[in-house]
């Protein structure tokens, strides 16, 4: 896998969003939406996230890719990133067509000017997506779409339940010094993870008045980071690989953390004892975006792949398979009885209840102004926490 270090993902933000330390509004760069699909170009690169574009090498019942290779002509070659951060990297190289991007990439992208605006009006299940993803600060500037919405999910509290029978009831179990779990802690390698620690203290420190977790003033960050150096010890794995956390549970060198629901899907299924939950403090997440690139070498093969990702029957093979609700609500016409409830499918109040990463910017969107922290500080925090 290739990463982005910090001190890259430092200059990334500099580069996508300029004018956040000044103060000054970022402004995305005029570029035009694709007006009409032509023939298939017969090839597709895209950056993705895990599990997001199956072609049965992992499992040969999963597979969405080669139908339609079959339907389009379009042969796939997917490039799987474990983080956003390794996402921009790859995107700014200009080698891939598209990119399944979560809310802390998306929007570097587009002021980067590596994304172009996305033409709904040729996205045939559009209409379907549910509301509530459309035109989001993450997928939008100005009302004008940058993407087709994929799928979202809470980032989980997993556990192993022979190490820990009462089911947590709060994050607090990788948090206290004195956790059943300690020092057998997981923890996202990204910093992003940031926003984990606020969200704790917005429910335990109401003394910070934190809001909005990824609009952090100097005050509630240099808390958050104090909480995230308070747990260093703890932490006996920080993962960029869904496979490697899955691995360390089964070993059981980990007994509690922040997880993705595919990664307990795969574990009970080779029958390591674990669950998961959202504890009462809520949970981060992630609602992601397939966005074309603006060097799109293959823009067509793109438009079609971004149809046939959000159809209702592939929307519930990938929201199955992954663990996550699918963007276009039709899905639960096919998927398993009572998957859709599990995961909220439709549900909008529990959409807001989920804090969905997005980049942190100087301009806290309150009377607070440009105080915020913006994302380079969060990387080279998260470098110092770390050690």
């Amino acid at each position: 896998m290739r990463f982005a270090s910090a001190a890259a993902a430092t200059a990334l933000l500099a580069g996508a969003c300029s004018g956040s330390d000044s103060g000054s509004e970022a402004v995305a760069p005029p570029l035009s939406a694709q007006q009409e699909i032509g023939a298939s170009e017969g090839r597709l690169n895209i950056v993705t996230w895990a599990g997001y574009a199956e072609d049965g090498t992992t499992d040969k019942t999963v597979d969405w890719v080669t139908p339609f290779t079959r339907a389009t002509g379009c042969q796939v070659r997917s490039k799987v990133a474990d983080t956003s951060d390794s996402m921009v990297a790859l995107m700014k190289t200009g080698q891939y067509d598209g990119v399944s991007a979560s809310g802390d990439a998306s929007l570097r992208l587009i002021y980067g000017g590596d994304v172009a605006p996305v033409n709904t009006g040729l996205l045939s299940n559009y209409p379907d997506i549910a509301p509530y993803l459309k035109n989001q600060p993450y997928n939008s500037v100005n009302d004008q779409m940058y993407g087709a919405p994929h799928g979202y999910g809470a980032n989980v509290l997993m556990y192993r339940t022979d190490k820990m029978p009462q089911k947590p009831t709060s994050w607090s179990v990788v948090w206290d010094k004195n956790s059943p779990a300690a020092n057998h802690v997981t923890a996202y390698d990204s910093p992003i993870y940031i926003a984990d620690a606020a969200l704790y203290l917005k429910a335990h420190r109401p003394d910070l008045k934190i809001q909005d977790v990824y609009e952090l003033d100097e005050k509630q960050f240099n808390a958050a980071v104090d909480l995230l150096k308070q747990q260093r010890p703890n932490i006996n794995q920080y993962w960029h690989s869904y496979i490697d956390e899955l691995q360390s549970f089964k070993s059981a060198d980990n007994y509690a953390g922040t997880a993705w629901e595919v990664t307990a899907n795969l574990a009970k299924d080779e029958g390591v004892p674990v669950d998961t939950t959202i504890p009462t403090e809520g949970a981060t997440g992630w609602s992601d975006t397939w966005m074309i690139s603006s060097k799109a070498q293959n823009p067509n093969c793109m438009y079609k792949w971004m149809n046939w990702i959000t159809t209702p029957r592939v929307q519930s093979q990938v929201g199955q398979w992954f663990g996550q609700a699918p963007a276009n609500p039709k899905a639960c016409r096919y998927t398993a009885s009572g998957f859709c409830a599990t995961y909220h499918v439709g549900d909008a109040e529990f959409y807001k209840r989920i804090a969905f990463w997005k980049t942190p910017v100087a301009d806290c969107g309150d009377d607070r102004g440009t105080t915020c922290v913006d994302y380079s500080r969060w990387a080279q925090a998260w470098t110092e926490i770390k050690g």
